[in-house]
């Protein structure tokens, strides 16, 4: 399957309209009951669609040279309005949510934590916490493949960012109450009125939202008082210093924590997550994976030195990264009048690039919704087709260990344990600002590298 150099898209660009607006509400409930069908029926209206978000209207982007425009015309398009305001309320003015006038320098104050040199590092404790994880496996049982992942990957994160200080109970108290947080964060988004109903549900959140900030500024303490280099990312940051010498506040340093972690944490779990459930659903990958596995490891533990040695398990990584991206829907606002598609837009008109319907476009990968990893290794992709980590300034700072953190976790997974849905239903995912799955139970069998393993077809065999 060779995929288009230059694939043929619509000239120009279509606008349409999603049908089926409620009065009020507009599209919310299928937005937050359906993410994913309703997102399916979107192209059939325009390259960019006007949806209704309650009372206000936001523009859904999918055109490829469409997205790479609002990704990098940073003078037109920027990360504010109410849905970034509502983010910031989680993350802090972090480099995942602050203003294009910020980005540059809170880039470069972040790039230390990223440098290619660490990934060494870091790799070592996404192996180590990989192992931890499968050694609490037992053959027969029963494990809710999404949670376990984002345990997984919490923990990586946690681990990269706090080397030293941090409890187990610490760790596992921050993980708790991010989970809580993004459950929340997303119907908070798209419904903002909702966190002004007294309910338990809005208790929860804020009890979280409490325990993260209290968690992180007692971290953030502890290693400023302490005055000792960790060698993690944390240490990093206290020793990065602008250009008049001035290092990063504690609530600076407090925004930048919940930006790795949750860069971290959220997005590679859904990666994980994803992959898994494919897996299980397309024996034939699965089992040409597991060969791959059994003949670079030969039935050792799999380390970071492996991973140049994978390139099948790299293609399964960024064909799920394709169908499932984990930022599904990433948002601008304009702060200039302009136009999209020949549709003019005022300043402040919310812009949401669905990277999604990008990755799904039958001009630019033959067989959309089929998962084929072999792709990867016949063709060449063509520009802008494939953006799971944006493009341009604003491109994604950990998107290497992101997909070294994926790869490594899939890889020893997979390798040990062959994992069977108890149930034959496809996932439903859970409306996340990360496009994660939701539950998924899932049966072990432990393998003996180099057998076959039988594996059952599932219903999403053809095709996701």
């Amino acid at each position: 399957m060779t995929l288009p150099a230059e694939p043929p898209l619509p000239d120009p660009p279509r606008y349409g309209h999603a049908p089926g607006a409620w009065p009020l509400v507009g599209h919310l409930p299928r937005l937050v009951l359906r993410p994913l069908h309703f997102l399916d029926s979107l192209p059939g209206h325009g390259d960019v669609v006007r949806v209704r978000m309650g009372t206000r209207t936001v523009h859904v982007v999918s055109h490829p040279a469409l997205v790479r425009r609002v990704f990098t015309d940073r003078r037109t398009f920027d990360r504010s309005g109410v849905l970034y305001e509502k983010v910031r309320a989680l993350l802090g003015n972090g480099l995942a949510t602050c203003p294009n006038a910020e980005h540059r320098a809170q880039r470069l104050a972040l790039q230390p934590a990223f440098h290619p040199s660490l990934l060494d590092r870091y790799t070592a404790v996404m192996a180590a916490e990989t192992r931890a994880l499968t050694a609490r496996w037992r053959p027969g049982a029963v494990v809710d493949v999404t949670e376990e992942a984002f345990r997984l990957t919490t923990a990586v994160a946690v681990r990269a960012l706090f080397s030293a200080g941090i409890t187990p109970h610490a760790a596992e108290e921050l993980r708790e109450a991010l989970e809580v947080l993004l459950r929340g964060l997303y119907t908070r988004v798209v419904a903002p009125a909702v966190d002004r109903i007294p309910s338990p549900a809005r208790r929860r959140y804020r009890g979280a939202l409490a325990r993260w900030r209290t968690g992180v500024a007692a971290l953030v303490a502890a290693y400023r008082a302490g005055g000792t280099d960790h060698g993690d990312a944390l240490s990093l940051l206290l020793g990065v210093r602008d250009e008049h010498g001035r290092g990063l506040s504690d609530a600076e340093l407090g925004d930048q924590a919940a930006t790795l972690v949750l860069a971290g944490a959220e997005t590679t779990s859904s990666v994980v997550a994803w992959a898994l459930r494919l897996l299980a659903d397309h024996p034939d990958a699965a089992a040409r994976l597991r060969g791959e596995l059994d003949a670079v490891l030969a039935g050792r533990p799999v380390t970071p030195a492996d991973l140049p040695r994978l390139p099948y398990t790299a293609d399964v990584v960024r064909e799920t990264l394709r169908l499932y991206p984990p930022a599904w829907a990433i948002t601008r606002t304009t702060i200039r009048g302009t136009e999209l598609a020949g549709t003019p837009l005022p300043p402040g008109s919310i812009v949401i690039c669905c990277l999604y319907l990008l990755h799904r476009r039958r001009e630019l990968f033959p067989e959309p919704a089929l998962f084929a990893p072999d792709r990867w290794a016949s063709g060449g992709v063509p520009r802008d087709a494939w953006l799971p980590f944006g493009t341009g300034a604003g491109k994604c700072v950990g998107d290497a260990f992101g997909t070294a953190e994926a790869t490594l976790a899939l890889a020893a997974i997979t390798s040990r344990w062959t994992l069977t849905p108890v149930t034959r239903r496809p996932p439903r995912p859970v409306p996340r600002l990360v496009l994660s799955p939701g539950p998924q139970p899932m049966r072990l069998t432990a393998r003996t590298p180099g057998a076959a393993t039988p594996v059952d077809p599932g219903p999403g065999a053809r095709g996701v």
